[in-house]
């Protein structure tokens, strides 16, 4: 069993009303999933008594978090099977099946990217800060498809990432979506986590201290009805960001019923794929852009709807 380190916080008046699981993570930087575990363990104490994930605060309580130092180490999987659309010295760009997630949320999880990632190429355990992500610069959603891209040294992922920081990354999604939609436009609108759902996002109020700036443009490529094929570049890195966006105009991503989109039982997923990343070479700093073709229930659920191939995709 590993070692646990207890944390005490106290509610200031400013985060009176807040709810508990939301005020933890934030002051601990835990993900969701290592939340729900605490809560569901009852490590999480509210003036000594445990506490539900719902509670909400009010000013001068004292919270206690037992929380269980977690491994760091690296766990390679060799059942995953792993898509290398690109590799060169530096950079790794592998294509993420829907379904899978990015990286492991707790000690000795497999089944991920960089486990994936790390059974094939070890060195990028020791590129990433955090050796369970293997190396990754950035993340998808589980249900999200394509490019993702990994480093294979500390030098590679910092100027990755600072590259992402910096917005000179040139991130491209394909999405299917309902609802009436200009050609092009842009979407500027912060974004901030639900106060009562923290699996999702919501446009943040104006003057709001958790808002976080997200901006995307959007170009439809094809309609049919009430549906439109939408390629959608986002400038920043929001969770959720293109799927709460698009809902945000109206828009829905077909399948994500999280943000209002309409079922996709033939689908079993929501429409929203990462077409394709470029950015400037760590090396050799020269462009460079990675694309991943359109998965086959993607290119179905198209035909379904009367929808062509965008361009660039190959018929099978």
């Amino acid at each position: 069993m590993n070692p646990s380190k207890l944390h005490t916080l106290t509610v200031d008046a400013d985060k009176a009303g807040q709810r508990v699981d939301l005020f933890v993570g934030d002051a601990l930087g835990l993900s969701r999933a290592r939340l729900k575990r605490l809560f569901e363990a009852g490590a999480v104490k509210v003036n000594g008594r445990p506490a539900k994930k719902g509670l909400t605060l009010t000013a001068g309580q004292h919270i206690a978090v037992e929380v269980e130092e977690e491994s760091r180490e690296a766990v390679p999987d060799t059942d995953f099977p792993l898509i290398v659309l690109h590799a060169d010295d530096s950079l790794v760009f592998v294509d993420k099946p829907a379904g899978r997630p990015s990286h492991p949320l707790q000690s000795g999880e497999t089944g991920t990217v960089a486990n994936a990632l790390v059974a094939r190429y070890p060195e990028c355990a020791q590129a990433s800060v955090d050796a369970r992500e293997g190396g990754l610069c950035h993340r998808l959603d589980v249900e999200t498809s394509g490019v993702v891209l990994a480093a294979r040294t500390r030098e590679a992922w910092n100027a990755v990432r600072e590259a992402f920081g910096s917005r000179a990354v040139d991130k491209r999604y394909l999405a299917l979506v309902t609802g009436p939609l200009t050609d092009e436009g842009d979407i500027d609108l912060p974004l901030r986590h639900h106060p009562r759902h923290p699996d999702r996002v919501e446009p943040a109020p104006h003057g709001a201290e958790d808002a976080r700036e997200a901006v995307s443009k959007f170009t439809v490529l094809s309609r049919a009805g009430e549906f439109s094929v939408v390629e959608v570049k986002i400038l920043t890195g929001v969770l959720h960001q293109v799927r709460a966006h698009l809902a945000g105009i109206g828009a829905p991503i077909v399948g994500d019923t999280l943000y209002g989109g309409r079922e996709a039982p033939e689908l079993g997923r929501f429409f929203l794929h990462a077409r394709s990343l470029g950015l400037t070479h760590p090396q050799t700093r020269r462009p460079l852009t990675v694309h991943s073709p359109l998965p086959s229930e993607l290119r179905a659920e198209l035909e379904r709807h009367g929808l062509p191939l965008p361009h660039g995709e190959q018929r099978d």
